[in-house]
């Protein structure tokens, strides 16, 4: 271990000391570019441009580069970055993570590479936690770049798809990371090229790295549509979990937050429910609401987990105590929780597209990202993204007083404490933060505060519109706000005059975060550049982190010492060191989350490229799709002769095969037994073929000129490819909620996730095969077909998409026949899936 140890620090030292010698380097442009004139110094951009045409690299650029941004910096924006902003500057453009302590300057660091990496004409992305901090650095960095003679774009959420377009197009763009993922979404569901507004994704800078890429990671983007299914079941199952008595009819384990009936509770709801056994195979949906209302109920806490806001259930995110808005929890447990606050209950949803942060930015050329604490996560953004994390020095000394955990018997004796601490530091005028977990506890505090009269500022998250203007004036004298764990974050808190005598911003903590790293953000509110500041943690035997994990060995101690509650309170490092060891665990925990969200998405990672590169294709297609459909035509004729030729030749069901060519390729009466008796497999798929070449010829000829052909092309392939994908995402969102059951029978779901999405893609494609060459052999013809987006309405897309399943069924039902009957129900369907026919399409309704 400690070999290890000494390996890594030799290695920070290492890439430190190579830091500081390209840093000096840059430094020594300093004289020759202050001496240019702004036309000279703004010269340099088309210089730099047409030097890595010719063929410089950006590496070999790097130091000039840096150096113009830097002169540019002092110009036009008042700032001059410092020497270990430099060291920041170049980690980033090494595709690394800078971790720079709060009040270090992130924003102006990330200039530099943004600038340099921009000269290649390929696009950059600044990416931001939330809109308010994208606007304002595109505003404010935006100046220095396009003085500087480089385009800027901005893209939110309210811009329409030809601003999005041109703000991708631009030298530099600042974005959120939720509208890149679903911008690269809805990219890939349009149906014209022109449509899409995302260009190559070359270089991203990620702001607050550690948040975007580690604690958004387990919640994945996903584009739905509504289903038809009727909201009553909600109501009835949340009615009746509210009836029932803890321990008595459910019990809840607390430390893995799962709740489930008791013996009595299923009984009850039985005899509610009127079922024989709340466990048979046709009451599955009936324990799936019973499970989602529990949940709601019991597990899922108003103020913590959720607010209410407008009639709306909206999500609170946990790492930052911010709404996420658009965001709903899925399978059904928002719909539960909206029964539970007796809101409008919205439709069930179904996944059209999906995607991890993960996969996403494992797309670009290069990632970089930067934050004030990374180095806890350093291996998962070594092994998932490739990126090194290195602690850039601070400018000045660090001055703050990091204070050892203080830990009380109760909540009520912990709050009590940390309102005394407030009420004495606030009297002499000291700025203080006071950091709380949970929205209901931020309330709590307040409540507690104005009681003793003290003049407070409240940010979480049904305010978080107002945070930047109050975390920047919660350094001033006298001001005390109580903040949600990272409200605010990315903005900087400015000591107020007179401040610093008094001993700088001082940050409470009222309990510890499952996360070392939020704690430590908190933390480094205090003691920016040098400056002074305290901070210090309040934790109670009763916060949720010590009843999970650890205060049993605590509670003995202090019982033995039988100490009066009230006065009670211990301040030992050692409290800190075994907090601590629970966070490592909880974040070993999550860590585990997000790499099995990431592995099961890779299944889909590889389905989707499939999918979305022949889309792009045939979009991008400008004179015929017949590299595209006919192999399509032959792989379906080639699935039915298979399937109909096997054993020997007696045994072969040519009227299958002729019922096929029937309902999929020509007229009924094209085909017959006589033109197939006699033939190889081989030959017959090869008639086949021709004579569903001859029917595509006609159908062109129908057409006026090959443009119209290639629409109707179009228009057939991008429809069914859409309908089939939208419906196969779904199965799978189905499938990996329900594998996790399989580990009661002895089997590793995720192997067994893998083989199963294997073979429904192979299903998926055969079924595009045999649609696409059903509809442009037997479409009716018409001159002003038009694409239409799939996912432009889901409830109706289902709908449509369950009459064409009941006729495509219905023809193969009618057109199949084995010696002038039906098709046997354990015959290979003819649809080519490789199903028998009563799996597939011969399933009763």
């Amino acid at each position: 271990m400690a070999n290890l140890l000494r390996k890594i620090f030799d290695t920070d030292k290492k890439e430190l000391k190579e830091l500081n010698k390209i840093a000096q380097e840059i430094e020594q442009y300093g004289d020759r570019m202050s001496a240019l004139t702004d036309e000279q110094l703004q010269a340099k951009t088309p210089e730099f441009q047409e030097r890595y045409k010719n063929g410089e690299t950006l590496d070999d650029l790097l130091p000039e580069a840096f150096a113009v941004v830097r002169e540019a910096a002092k110009r036009v924006l008042g700032l001059y970055p410092f020497h270990v902003q430099l060291m920041g500057g170049i980690t980033l453009h090494r595709g690394n993570i800078a971790e720079m302590k709060t009040g270090e300057g992130k924003t102006l660091t990330a200039t530099m590479p943004v600038y340099l990496n921009a000269l290649s004409g390929e696009g950059v992305h600044v990416v931001t936690v939330n809109e308010y901090l994208a606007s304002r650095d595109a505003v404010e960095m935006g100046e220095l770049y396009e003085w500087l003679g480089l385009t800027v774009g901005l893209n939110t959420n309210d811009k329409s798809s030809a601003e999005k377009r041109e703000a991708y197009n631009s030298d530099i763009m600042y974005s959120t990371n939720n509208e890149l993922g679903f911008d690269y979404l809805r990219d890939n569901m349009v149906v014209y090229r022109e449509q899409m507004v995302q260009r190559p994704l070359n270089f991203a800078v990620v702001d607050e790295v550690d948040s975007i890429l580690i604690d958004e990671a387990r919640t994945p983007l996903i584009i739905s549509g509504q289903t038809q299914k009727s909201n009553t079941l909600y109501t009835r199952t949340d009615f009746f979990v509210k009836g029932l008595k803890e321990d008595e009819d459910y019990t809840i384990d607390v430390s893995s937050k799962t709740i489930a009936l008791t013996e009595e509770g299923m009984e009850k709801a039985e005899k509610t429910f009127r079922v024989e056994n709340l466990y048979d195979v046709e009451n599955q949906e009936l324990t799936h609401h019973l499970d989602q209302a529990l949940r709601a109920n019991y597990i899922m806490h108003h103020d913590i987990d959720y607010v209410v806001q407008e009639g709306k259930v909206k999500i609170v995110d946990q790492f930052t105590g911010r709404i996420m808005e658009g965001r709903r929890y899925s399978d059904g447990l928002h719909q539960a929780i909206e029964a539970k606050e007796g809101v409008e209950i919205q439709k069930e949803s179904k996944t059209m597209a999906n995607i991890t942060f993960q996969n996403y930015f494992r797309m670009y050329k290069k990632l970089s990202g930067m934050t004030g604490t990374a180095k806890t996560e350093e291996e998962e953004f070594r092994e998932i993204y490739n990126m090194s994390v290195v602690a850039i020095p601070t400018n000045k000394p660090l001055g703050r007083d990091d204070r050892p955990d203080l830990l009380y018997p109760s909540l009520e004796s912990k709050f009590k404490s940390v309102v005394e601490e407030i009420k004495e530091r606030h009297s002499k005028g000291q700025p203080i933060l006071v950091g709380t977990v949970a929205v209901e506890t931020s309330e709590l505090l307040s409540k507690l505060l104005k009681q003793e009269k003290i003049p407070h500022q409240v940010l979480n998250a049904k305010n978080h519109f107002k945070e930047a203007e109050i975390i920047t004036n919660a350094g001033q004298q006298g001001a005390v706000t109580i903040a949600t764990n990272m409200a605010g974050r990315g903005t900087d808190i400015k000591l107020g005059h007179g401040v610093r005598e008094l001993g700088g911003l001082c940050v409470i903590g009222t309990e510890r975060h499952e996360s070392r790293r939020i704690d430590n953000q908190l933390r480094g509110r205090a003691g920016r550049q040098g400056d002074p500041g305290v901070s210090q943690f309040y934790l109670s035997l009763e916060d949720d982190l010590m009843r999970r994990f650890g205060s049993e060995k605590i509670q003995a101690v202090l019982q033995q010492l039988k100490l009066d509650e009230e006065s009670t309170v211990i301040q030992s490092k050692m409290i800190s060191r075994q907090v601590e060891s629970a966070q490592k665990r909880v974040e070993g925990n999550n860590y585990d989350t997000r790499k099995n969200v990431l592995k099961y998405d890779d299944v889909m990672r590889e389905q989707r490229e499939v999918i979305y590169k022949q889309r792009l294709e045939v979009m991008m297609e400008t004179e015929s799709l017949k590299k595209v459909t006919v192999p399509m035509i032959k792989r379906t004729i080639n699935r039915i002769v298979q399937a109909n030729t096997q054993g020997e030749q007696k045994e072969w069901d040519l009227q299958n095969i002729i019922d096929f060519a029937g309902s999929a390729l020509v007229h009924q009466d094209t085909v017959t037994v006589a033109d197939l008796e006699g033939k190889t497999a081989d030959e017959i798929e090869d008639y086949l073929l021709e004579l569903a070449k001859s029917v595509y010829a006609e159908k062109e000829a129908q057409l006026n000129g090959t443009e119209q052909v290639l629409e109707f092309e179009k228009v057939i392939v991008l429809r069914v490819v859409d309908t089939k994908w939208t419906d196969h995402i779904d199965t799978m969102d189905q499938l990996r909620q329900g594998i996790g059951l399989r580990a009661y029978g002895q089997s590793n779901p995720l192997v067994e996730y893998q083989a199963e999405a294997f073979t429904l893609f192979e299903e998926m494609i055969a079924s595009i095969d045999y649609d696409v060459t059903r509809f442009l052999m037997k479409s009716q013809i018409r001159q002003n077909l038009k694409r239409e987006q799939v996912s432009a309405g889901a409830a109706a897309h289902a709908d449509n998409a369950k009459k064409a399943a009941e006729q495509s069924k219905q023809e193969i039902k009618q057109a199949v026949r084995v010696d002038g009957s039906k098709v046997g129900r354990n015959d290979p369907c003819p649809c080519g899936s490789g199903k028998k026919f009563k799996n597939c399409h011969g399933k009763e309704d």
